[in-house]
This record gives C-alpha cells, structure tokens and sequence, in this order.
C-alpha cells in the first residue's frame, strides 16, 4: 500500500473556495495511486476565536478545559471536508485524535506524542481511499483531549506518516517553502529546492513560522521526508531530507531572525557551585525556553547572568527569578524588550571556517551592536537592537551571496 500524507493549515482550509483547492490536491494524490491521510487544522482565525471565548469566561483558563475548547477547531475543518469529498464521490472518512487514537503525555496545551495507533490507520485504509485526520490534537490514556500547541498540525502529519512509513508528507501552507530568508523582509530571498532536517530545525528554533519544531524533530528521527508546498500555486516547493555531500558543500543555507526575544541580566549574584543550577531549574520546570546563556565573574566573588528568553515567558521568569531572592542575593535584575536574534544558518559549517569572523564583519560596517553571541555546529546567533534586525538580515543575505543559486563544490568540478 503506496501512502501518501497532506497536511493543510488554517489559510489552506479558510472558506469552501480554499478547500475545493485542497480537494484538487486530494484528487492528484489518488490518481497518482495513493491510499490519502489528510491532516487539516482549524479554519484561519477559528483558533483564536476559541482562545478569545475562553478568555471571555476565564482570566486564567484551565489548561485542560482550554485544549477541549480549541480542539472543537480542527473537528469542524474535518467534517467540512469529508462531506466536500463525499460529495465529489470519493470514498473518505473523518477521523479525531481521540478515534485513532494519537496518544499524548498530559501536559495540556503543549502535549507531546507518545504512541499512534498505526494498524488501526491501515486498517482503515483498507476501506477508504481518503482519511481525513484532526491535526493539532491528541488524547491522554485516561480519556482527556489534549493539543500539541501552535502549529501542532505540522507535528501531526509528520507523526501519522512516520506511523504509517509513508512515502513523502506534504506539507501545504501560504508560501511557496523555505527561503533563504524572509521574503516580506528581503526582496532577494530565494526558495531553497531542499534543505536538511537540522537546518530546518535552526530555522524553526528562530521562529520561522514554516515548519513546527517538533515536526522536524519527528522528521529527523524517523527519516520522513518532508515537502512544503503552497496550496495555491504549483511551485515544487522545498524538500526536507537527510543532508547529502552536495548539501554539505554549500556553505550558509539561510538567515534567520527572531524578534520574539527579550534578554535579563542578574548582576552580582553570589559566584559558588550550584548558583546556575539555582537560576535556571525552577525556570526550566515551568518549561520557559532559555537560550544564549552568559556569566560574567568578577573580582569580588560575585557573578552577572545574562540569557534570553521568549517575551511571551517574561513575566513569568521574572517572578521566578524574584522567588528565589534570597537563594541567589543579586544586586539587581533587569530586562530589554528591545531585541532580536539575527543567525547564520547551514550545514556546510561544519567544515568551512571563516563564517564567524565574515558575520562580525558585517555587522561591524552596518555599524549594529553584538550584545550575546551563541554558537551550535550549523549557526551563529548575535543579540542586536531589535531595530536593526532588517538592516542586518539584507546585509548578511547580500554579504553570503545568498540571493544567487550557489553551486556546490562537486558541481563546479
């Protein structure tokens, strides 16, 4: 059985007119002699619709009661688009996380995917040509109805087609795949033709609203190759695969920015073993993303901790930090809204050098500040003014020639 996986976001299924252009999709997919899982999300809007009713009745909504809520989004894309195939002649069948089931863990709003009922798919598969699938959402094995968080529908269609040892998942969304920046900020941004699944997960680290983080990590682990796609026009889009010598030998694949930042500073807390651990575990058990960490020692037995977190986690972190005043005893804490991450991004990394020093470089005759510098195998981050993060994007773009198709090592031999 040749399977094949759709996933459709919220622009992609907006009104009947989008879904009649997922049914186009739908169809090539059966005529190319494919058995079909289509994964939809909630229709554009509806999620923050529900977010907002909730918030209507509740200040603080039970994080439970909240995923029951939004969940009822994708339920109606599903049955919507059921009755368009049903229509059309096919044969389909909608499908909730709660009836494959896609077991979760409990943490509600956020859950995690523990187990997916692949016999049951296939199975079902045998009697349908399409099943047409709740993305987002899940259930716990007491009962409870949980959601994998924002865009969680991407982690649903890469977990069912893992399940199910699909031949490709085909993610459609509004853009026509991964650029090498964003398009709305650079005009010189070009569509990759593929890109590797860790450089994908740097993007999705710095906010790129492509792909969902933890659908790449479910892509990664199970070797699912991956297509972006527009639903709207028939651009091949972007393939996300294991990388390839070919791959390796370009050097920067793409600029990524985050703006969703903000950076604390804890100055003069006590320099002594376990101060770290003090700071940032109580942080970390409230499941607050820290990143770019820095301590600073100074000659007097004290020592300033810089990090970034999410601005959305700010408040939160700095309560934390003000619980456990007396543990760390600083002279003071503070905070900066006005940040953004601005990274270097590619595989080719790993066995060039030079790209750290070409990046400062940059920076430097833009006249833009470096505030924190972090570092992995395939990206260098800086910390800059927030209001320079388009000015440092174009320049880095142009600097890395990334607006042409560049040719690999092989090729040009």
């Amino acid at each position: 059985m040749r399977i094949l996986v759709q996933k459709f976001g919220g622009t992609s299924v907006a009104d009947l007119e989008c879904m009649k252009k997922v049914l186009v999709r739908v169809k090539r997919g059966l005529d190319e002699g494919y058995k079909m899982i289509v994964v939809l999300s909630a229709m554009s809007g509806e999620t923050n619709r529900l977010l907002g009713l909730a918030k209507t009745w509740s200040n603080h909504p039970d994080p439970a009661e909240l995923d029951l809520i939004v969940s009822t989004g994708e339920q109606v894309s599903v049955g919507l688009f059921t009755m368009l195939l049903k229509d059309a002649g096919i044969s389909a069948r909608s499908l909730l996380g709660i009836q494959i089931p896609v077991t979760t863990n409990s943490i509600f709003t956020k859950a995690r995917i523990d187990h997916i009922d692949d016999e049951k798919i296939k199975s079902l598969l045998e009697r349908y040509d399409v099943l047409v699938m709740a993305g987002f959402q899940g259930v716990t094995c007491d009962g409870r109805i949980t959601t994998l968080g924002r865009g969680g529908s991407d982690t649903s269609g890469v977990a069912l087609a893992a399940a199910v040892n699909a031949e490709l998942c085909e993610i459609y969304t509004d853009v026509e795949g991964v650029f090498t920046t964003d398009p709305n900020m650079c005009s010189t941004a070009r569509k990759l033709d593929k890109i590797t699944y860790d450089e994908m997960l740097e993007f999705a680290s710095m906010g790129a609203k492509v792909l969902q983080i933890r659908s790449v990590e479910f892509a990664k682990k199970y070797n699912v190759p991956v297509l972006v796609r527009s639903t709207f026009s028939d651009a091949p889009g972007t393939l996300v695969i294991q990388e390839d010598q070919q791959m390796e030998d370009v050097l920067v694949s793409g600029i990524a920015y985050d703006k969703d930042q903000c950076r604390i500073t804890i100055w003069g807390v006590t320099d002594k073993p376990g101060i770290a651990a003090s700071i940032f575990s109580p942080i970390a058990e409230k499941r607050i993303l820290v990143d770019m960490i820095v301590q600073n020692t100074s000659r007097d037995g004290h020592t300033d901790m810089t990090f970034t977190v999410p601005r959305a986690d700010l408040e939160q972190t700095m309560e934390i930090i003000e619980s456990i005043d007396t543990e760390i005893d600083p002279t003071s804490v503070q905070h900066d809204l006005h940040v953004a991450k601005v990274s270097v991004i590619g595989v080719g990394m790993r066995n060039h050098s030079g790209v750290a020093s070409k990046m400062f470089d940059v920076l430097r005759k833009e006249n833009i500040n470096i505030k924190l510098i972090s570092t992995s195998e395939i990206k260098i981050t800086c910390l800059i003014d927030e209001k320079y993060t388009e000015l440092a994007v174009r320049a880095l773009h142009d600097a890395f020639g990334l607006d042409k198709k560049v040719q690999s090592v092989c090729e040009e031999q």
